[in-house]
Order: structure tokens, then sequence, then C-alpha cells
């Protein structure tokens, strides 16, 4: 795990809490990544950030399920993407998690769980896996 990752656990009550940016809960902090918030990965060395392992251009993802979904749901949906990124990063300016932008952020999930529910990836496999829907804190 990344210093920076273990760095923003204890910043934002990770550990304490028992959820990542986008209400997914986890057993084990070596469950927990780093996902580029504001500057793709891909983007940072262009951009001068270096690998972009920066507080302010991440937030902390369930490595097995909301990181894997988010990136899901950019490939599919962009623009709902977009606005799920935005409230983490509400969270990572405000320097916490909060309940509201979980309710959002579970909104914008199940609006695209019911859009997207039958879908299958190009392998044949279902879009929205069930580890996606239930490894969620209740709201």
């Amino acid at each position: 795990m990344r210093d920076i990752t273990r760095e923003m656990i204890k910043l934002y009550n990770i550990k304490k809490l028992g959820y990542d940016f986008m209400g997914y809960t986890f057993n084990r902090q070596d469950e927990l990544s780093f996902h580029h918030l504001i500057v793709p990965h891909r983007d940072c060395k262009e951009k001068g950030l270096g690998e972009g392992y920066i507080v302010w251009n991440g937030a902390i993802l369930h490595q097995d399920t909301s990181h894997p979904y988010l990136h899901t749901i950019e490939r599919v949906d962009r623009k709902l993407f977009l606005e799920i990124t935005k409230e983490m990063i509400e969270e990572n300016l405000r320097g916490e998690i909060t309940i509201e932008n979980l309710k959002r952020i579970r909104e914008m999930l199940l609006y695209f769980e019911s859009q997207y529910k039958d879908e299958c990836t190009n392998k044949g496999k279902k879009l929205i896996k069930r580890e996606f829907k239930i490894k969620r804190i209740e709201l």
C-alpha cells in the first residue's frame, strides 16, 4: 500500500468509519486503494504532477468494489462518472466523508443500476457485479 493511501486513510478517518469515499465497506485496510480524482494517472506526468499521488488529487476506494465499479461507470456513462467524481472532490475538499455526499452518490449508483441492470460486457459477463450492489453501507 502506498504511503499516500495510509495518510489519507488517517486523514479522513476511514478505518474508524469502516467505509470509503463512495460508502463501500472493507474488512482490512489493505483492501483500499488510491483513486486519481481530478487529474487521471495517465495525464499526471505531462501536467508536472509526477505519478499524481497527492492528497488533493485522490479518493480512497475499495480496490475490489467501488474502484472498479467507478471505472465501469466511467466507460459506460461519462456524465454520471463526473457527477460521482464531483461528490468525492467535495468530500476531499471538506476533509471528511459526509452522509449527504454518500446519499447523493448512492442515488447515482442506483440510477446506473436501473439503467444498465441487464447489460453485459463484451465477454458476456454482467456489467454490474453483485458485489457492487451489496458491499455498501446502509443509508
